[in-house]
């Protein structure tokens, strides 16, 4: 998976009826991961994604399968994920009660684990997960839709947890509100994975790929 800073375009963001040739498209124009917002209505105020959907677009994605699980509860639904081809499940530290356990069960189904954190929740909550977990993915917006501003006060957020990762093999992902302005932010705290959404898809189409690869190189180069 490397250590340059990847673009994860999220799905949220794309057609939803031509999944399967929008993921090809954004590849092709440069993604390095495919992200998937996974929302259930409850822990936030919108519905998206099931394992169905995850193991339908999986032939699709032929980089990495990044599955942010917005739910809770979310024990019940790591195998499932997992089983559907996730290389990455991503839990929120405040939908479980054991975030430790939670981290060890979704390493245990084969899969990378990832810590996410809401913008009211402190850096040191993962001081104690820092050995159990792939991936720590800093909220910049408050969850539950897409294309919101980004809340700048997260900046502080990301460098101490850079800091706290120190060499550990840690993915410091951000989600939200990432653009060609905010992304060159984020990067210089030592965030690595940039999730862009309508960022990414705005202005393009499976038909008109290209647009997407204008958009992509804009987040890069502007951080580059």
């Amino acid at each position: 998976m490397g250590r340059e800073v990847k673009i994860a375009p999220s799905i949220l963001a794309a057609d939803f009826a031509n999944f399967g040739k929008e993921i090809r498209a954004v590849e092709a124009q440069g993604a390095d991961w495919i992200h998937v917002d996974v929302m259930d209505g409850h822990f936030v105020p919108n519905l998206t994604f099931g394992p169905a959907l995850c193991k339908a677009i999986r032939p699709y994605i032929k980089s990495v399968m990044d599955v942010h699980l917005m739910i809770s509860p979310v024990e019940h639904y790591i195998e499932e994920y997992a089983e559907a081809g996730a290389d990455i499940i991503t839990a929120h530290y405040e939908a479980t009660d054991h975030p430790h356990r939670t981290m060890q069960a979704i390493r245990a189904s084969g899969c990378k684990a990832g810590i996410a954190l809401n913008p009211a929740t402190p850096a040191e909550s993962v001081e104690y997960l820092l050995d159990s977990i792939d991936l720590i993915c800093v909220m910049t917006v408050n969850p539950g839709f897409g294309g919101q501003s980004f809340i700048s006060s997260q900046l502080e957020k990301i460098e101490k947890l850079k800091s706290m990762i120190g060499s550990r093999q840690i993915f410091l992902e951000i989600d939200g509100g990432i653009d060609s302005k905010t992304a060159p932010l984020v990067v210089a705290q030592g965030a690595n994975v940039l999730v862009a959404g309508s960022a990414v898809f705005k202005g393009g189409s499976s038909d008109n790929p290209s647009v997407y690869g204008e958009n992509i190189s804009a987040i890069r180069n502007a951080f580059e």
